[in-house]
């Protein structure tokens, strides 16, 4: 068993390790269909958005139309801040940046308009500025400002950027963050202002749906949280972010009361729900008083834009259009509701460990099992790999990739089947090659489409045998002494038929033997009609060999050559045999052995003698006595064997049987076989002789020519007295 699946197991292994190389290094392909999957899940089961902690101030079309284009003067950005603390807002955050001074400022006003006298430029030029007034706003409230990570290199403002407190437990996370070589910051009094600054850049996967947010980032050698970690930090009164990082990338990012865990790049993986319009609220009805505080009161508020010009639209694993910052709100929902996503860092090495050790399974049972049971088992581990992916995304929050090991263990399994394939293919050619000149194609085929039918290295079952063999080919033989390839033509011509006579009838062909021919039936396969198959193969023998002496004699008489009529004896007999493949180890063949065989070679060696040209032994001829023209010959023991066997002629088949002449011929010679074995040789004589007139076509002139000549023996030298009718033959 082992070599039968050694090349199977080799490369089944190879692949493995292929495969697990790919999973190492992430392929792009592999990596897209482990988030696939991940969306699938978020579809299947969104997150269930219950409760709403966040409330977002929409910067819609509606508002736009109201008070204005964007950017709107920071007075009125002061004006809704304003209006927001005075509805007890927990927190206030930015989805917008302000870059660039506001140029409604009194001052920048003044320098616009060319034609105002010097009293009102001097009045407008000393009256604080709109971003003046939006700080002041700002100030003394939990007010985060949001900044922009640049992929390019941009000045910085002269004044650094007030930094986060940052800690770091294990090593340095600055590896694994993502990096931004520019930082878009606002203007410097805003910064100043703010409790708090973040960072809202969210980076999208290749396909460009949004998954994951960054916690934390590197911009201009800096670390900065994002817009919605830095809310949670301004929220809960810390000065301090924790970092969490090992070997294989960072683990989580925390603020007291809140520890996110994140991917080894910093990412949280954001449970999604719905988009909701429910989280909205438009920016012009707060600001105009329409929005009581049971909307705003002690809920955390993200101020962004959900207008189309504004560019600011996203798409999530549930929605192709989400606006940038319901996706800040979503993270910030998931927070606040113990909901959050994760993939441990381990989860890779439980994915690959899961994939080798159920494929190395897979390998060790794929010969015990066989390919149905192997799919049924494999069916079995899928559905529990898919079941603990999800009962892991349902109750603990965890993704774990089940696609890959699925992927690995169907891949073995595939290979496996397939070179279980090509055995079978291989057997199967082998059986054709084997038996394709001895059987029917249609045996060989079904024999190549079950060849667990063909139990090799013998087995024991009743099959009927047969020999046929040439009567007088010697002095054929001798006739074409000058023309040994006529000698041959002549072999393939009377071959050729019978070996279609008898693989027509389903028999199997032996060997030959020169011009004798050995053959056998029910085997390899099962044939429960295989003495009438036998016996039919006989007759049509029989009237192959005809039709063959009739075309000889047509061209002997063309030809001027003398013309030898060719003649076949055939012996029958059915009994049990051992077949299979006899030989040595460099060189077999299929084959039967067994006194049954022994029997069948012995009374196909007197059908010269008894002067008929089918024998068949008792067992084959009482089985199909119904069916064929039965004449018993004698009781005999051949040479070589004690005991006895009744022999018959196949006269032919049932037509003959129910004829009158044959009738009356076979009865008077169960008159005289009767009176011959009870030693009445007078009436044994007197039934002979009517069987003779009977006989008009002298078919059985050497048998009765056979039996007066014993029964004139025993008249002169009469039998012991313990005869009973038994003749022992002396030759083969």
């Amino acid at each position: 068993m082992a070599r039968r699946f050694g090349a199977a197991r080799a490369l089944s292994l190879f692949l493995l390790a292929v495969l697990v190389s790919l999973r190492i290094a992430d392929l792009p392909v592999l990596e897209e269909l482990r988030l696939r999957t991940f969306d699938l899940f978020q579809v299947i089961q969104p997150r269930d958005a219950k409760s709403r902690p966040v409330v977002i101030v929409d910067i819609d079309e509606k508002s736009i139309a109201k008070l204005g284009q964007w950017p709107w003067p920071r007075t009125l950005i002061a004006d809704l801040v304003n209006r927001l603390k005075g509805l007890d807002a927990a927190a206030i955050a930015f989805d917008v940046i302000f870059p660039e001074p506001d140029r409604m400022s009194p001052a920048a006003v003044a320098d616009v308009f060319r034609e105002l006298d010097n009293a009102t430029r001097t009045k407008l030029q000393a009256l604080p500025s709109n971003d003046q007034i939006f700080a002041d706003a700002m100030r003394g409230s939990r007010v985060v400002l949001g900044v922009s990570g640049l992929p390019y290199q941009n000045p910085q403002p002269p004044q650094p950027l007030p930094l986060t407190g940052l800690a770091t437990l294990g090593i340095d996370p600055t590896p694994f963050l993502f990096d931004f070589p520019g930082l878009l910051r606002n203007v410097p009094v805003l910064e100043q202002a703010a409790a708090g600054r973040g960072m809202f850049t969210i980076k999208t996967e290749r396909d460009g749906i949004v998954r994951r947010v960054p916690v934390v980032m590197r911009a201009q050698d800096a670390i900065v949280p994002s817009l919605s970690f830095e809310m949670l930090r301004v929220v809960t009164g810390a000065g301090t972010i924790f970092i969490k990082a090992d070997e294989a990338g960072i683990k989580s990012v925390a603020v007291p009361g809140f520890e996110l865990p994140t991917d080894r790049n910093g990412q949280l993986w954001v449970h999604f729900a719905r988009h909701d319009d429910k989280r909205f609220v438009s920016a012009v009805d707060v600001i105009e008083g329409r929005i009581g505080p049971d909307v705003i009161s002690r809920k955390l508020v993200l101020i962004g834009t959900s207008a189309v010009g504004l560019l600011d639209i996203k798409t999530t694993p549930l929605d192709a259009v989400m606006p940038g910052v319901e996706v800040h709100a979503q993270v910030l929902e998931s927070v606040l509701t113990r909901s959050v996503l994760s993939r441990p860092n381990y989860a890779t090495a439980v994915e690959l460990i899961a994939a080798v050790l159920v494929s190395l399974l897979i390998v060790w049972l794929a010969p015990i099992l066989g390919p149905l049971y192997l799919l049924i088992s494999g069916a079995v581990v899928a559905l529990i790999s898919v079941g603990a992916s999800w009962y892991y995304f349902i109750d603990e929050k965890l993704l774990f990739d089940f696609t890959f090991p699925m992927m690995t263990t169907f891949l073995i399994f595939l290979l496996i089947t397939f070179f279980n394939y090509l055995r079978e293919e291989t057997q199967r050619r082998q059986i054709r090659s084997a038996f394709g000149q001895y059987l029917s194609p249609a045996l060989v085929e079904q024999l190549a489409g079950s060849p667990e039918k063909l139990k090799l290295g013998g087995e024991e079952r009743e099959m009927t045998i047969m020999f046929s063999d040439v009567r007088g080919f010697t002095t054929i033989s001798e006739s074409f002494k000058s023309d040994p390839q006529g000698l041959t033509s002549l072999m393939n011509r009377f071959l050729t038929p019978l070996t279609n006579a008898i693989i027509n009838r389903k028999g199997t062909i032996d060997k030959y033997m020169g011009d004798a021919i050995m053959a056998f039936w029910n085997a390899p396969l099962d044939d429960n009609a295989h003495q009438v198959n036998a016996c039919n193969a006989a007759l049509d023998m029989i009237d192959c060999i005809a039709v063959l002496n009739v075309a000889r004699l047509a061209e002997s008489e063309s030809s001027g050559k003398p013309f030898i009529p060719m003649n076949v004896g055939i012996g029958v007999n059915t009994g049990n045999c051992v077949v299979g493949n006899m030989g040595s180890d460099l060189r077999f063949d299929y084959s039967v052995l067994g006194d049954s065989v022994n029997l069948a070679s012995r009374i196909e060696g007197q059908s010269k003698s008894y002067g008929v040209p089918i024998i068949v032994g008792s067992k084959t001829a009482l089985s199909v006595k119904e069916k064929f023209a039965i004449l018993e010959l004698d009781f005999i023991t051949v040479k070589g064997k004690k005991e006895p066997e009744v022999i018959y002629a196949i006269a032919g088949r049932e037509d003959v049987a129910n004829s009158s002449k044959f009738q009356r011929v076979r009865n008077l010679n169960i008159e005289m076989l009767a009176s011959y074995r009870s030693q009445d040789w007078e009436n044994a004589l007197l039934a002979l002789n009517k069987a003779r007139l009977a006989d008009e076509s002298k078919s059985y002139e050497v048998l009765f020519d056979l039996y007066e000549s014993r029964i004139h023996d025993f008249i002169a030298t009469p039998p012991p007295s313990d005869w009973d009718g038994v003749f022992a033959l002396q030759t083969k």
